[in-house]
């Protein structure tokens, strides 16, 4: 883009013909470059951006079919136009083989070379919006910012892709540190709101007075520290998400407003009279069985099942153990980056870990990481780091050294073979293992 504008490349000799281009091109609000033969064309590619390239087929110095096989060698993705005066339509069919989105035939409207690059640019956005997508989500379609491959978390994983892509309220519950405020920055990012504002607010955090001024904003002198006008959360997440944290701890007078912003998506900032219009997707999360709370009366049973529509339910670590190994890689490079340090764990680490049970989950085991690298004085991290109440047996689950070391292993050459782009040979090499080991185990651990 150039200045907002998308960027296009003319490769024509033709100067009436350029300028033509560039005049109606101009007038449509594009930004244009232009090349007067194919070399010269393939070069400002190389060193641009463009978003789309029209180019004549009768160029001199290299023919447009040659340009239009450089290009797509160089950027797959790249949409080209072909314009032909001299060829056959089978030459024009041709250049579509080889990759042109579409074709001009001398002479032609300026109208019809505008459709043409408006459809164009409609499927270079949906490819892009495409990529975006896949790049949120990581190896065999896992959510990038959530690290996990166990069955419970492959669930959870296809619940928040699919109800991502609708407005829906969403109730996230699990123990403290599973990940709950990840799962909401999924939902939002993979969802058609990716593009508005994502406002976070824990409910724990503050007084019930301060916690309405939040959510709703107040008017100037509302109460006596109101010394201006706030906008509240809710009017800063018009368009976009509202993450509500520990919804559970959420004061009754609260409840009440934010059952009316759900009900009927209008509301009055505190001390103010005026009603506010929200388009707002709401996701909160809590802690606690909210179903108990409306039981004994501290929750609004009308509220809860406002909140309530979709339910995700993160597991608890303990539950996940086969996750532990991945996780705990992922913040040993994560620490050892920032410390710039070379440490790894040895593996009776990780049996250690995998019988832990983890009351704190995974915020826990981040802190844990961080520890055993910020105080390591040797490359290998043994069991003599961990903290002592760690290895006591009454906070062991079962498990087996057996188990948890080939999931390390299963990691390591899932990892090694997304280094590898999936090259099995390149892999073994590295891996400093043969072909048919690689294969063997590749087919052990039904990696495909």
């Amino acid at each position: 883009m150039a200045n907002g504008k998308p960027r296009i490349l003319l490769i024509e000799d033709d100067d009436l013909m350029l300028n033509m281009l560039e005049d109606n091109l101009g007038r449509s609000g594009y930004s244009t470059s232009s090349a007067v033969d194919g070399l010269e064309g393939i070069e400002k590619f190389k060193k641009n951006d463009f978003e789309l390239v029209i180019l004549d087929l009768k160029l001199p110095k290299l023919d447009g079919i040659s340009v239009l096989k450089r290009i797509k060698e160089t950027s797959p993705d790249a949409v080209c136009v072909i314009m032909t005066g001299y060829g056959t339509v089978e030459t024009a069919v041709q250049a579509m083989k080889i990759g042109a989105f579409d074709y001009l035939t001398k002479p032609f409207l300026a109208e019809e070379m505008i459709l043409v690059v408006k459809n164009g640019l409609e499927l270079l956005s949906l490819k892009k919006e495409n990529m975006m997508l896949k790049n949120r989500l990581g190896p065999s379609g896992k959510l990038a910012n959530i690290i996990g491959k166990s069955r419970l978390m492959e669930n959870v994983f296809r619940l928040i892709e699919s109800v991502a892509q609708y407005s829906t309220t969403v109730l996230i519950q699990g123990e403290n540190g599973t990940g709950k405020e990840l799962a909401a920055e999924a939902i939002h990012k993979l969802s058609p709101r990716r593009d508005g504002p994502l406002i976070k607010l824990n409910c724990s955090a503050l007084p019930e007075a301060l916690l309405e001024s939040e959510l709703f904003g107040h008017e100037k002198g509302a109460f006596t520290d109101a010394i201006r006008k706030k906008i509240g959360r809710f009017e800063l997440a018009d368009g976009g998400t509202i993450f509500l944290d520990d919804i559970d701890d959420m004061k009754p007078s609260a409840q009440v407003k934010l059952l009316r912003v759900l009900q009927q998506r209008e509301f009055e900032r505190v001390g103010g009279t005026e009603t506010i219009k929200t388009d707002v997707r709401v996701i909160s999360a809590t802690k606690a069985d909210l179903r108990e709370k409306v039981k004994d009366g501290s929750f609004r049973e009308d509220l809860y099942y406002r909140l309530n529509v979709v339910p995700v339910n993160l597991p608890p670590l303990r539950d996940r153990s086969d996750d532990i190994p991945a996780l705990a890689a992922h913040f040993l490079f994560k620490f050892n980056t920032a410390m710039q340090k070379d440490t790894e764990l040895n593996p009776a680490v990780l049996l250690a870990m995998g019988r832990y049970y983890w009351p704190g989950n995974i915020r826990e085991l981040e802190n844990l990481i961080e520890r055993l690298v910020s105080l390591a004085t040797a490359r290998e991290i043994t069991v003599s780091g961990l903290p002592p109440y760690f290895l006591e047996k009454k906070e062991w689950k079962e498990s087996s050294l057996d188990s948890v070391v080939k999931q390390a292993e299963k990691e390591h050459i899932l990892l090694t073979l997304e280094h590898s782009g999936g090259v099995k040979k390149k892999a073994a090499e590295m891996l400093g293992i043969s072909a048919k080991t690689l294969w063997e185990k590749s087919k052990e651990y039904g990696i495909e």
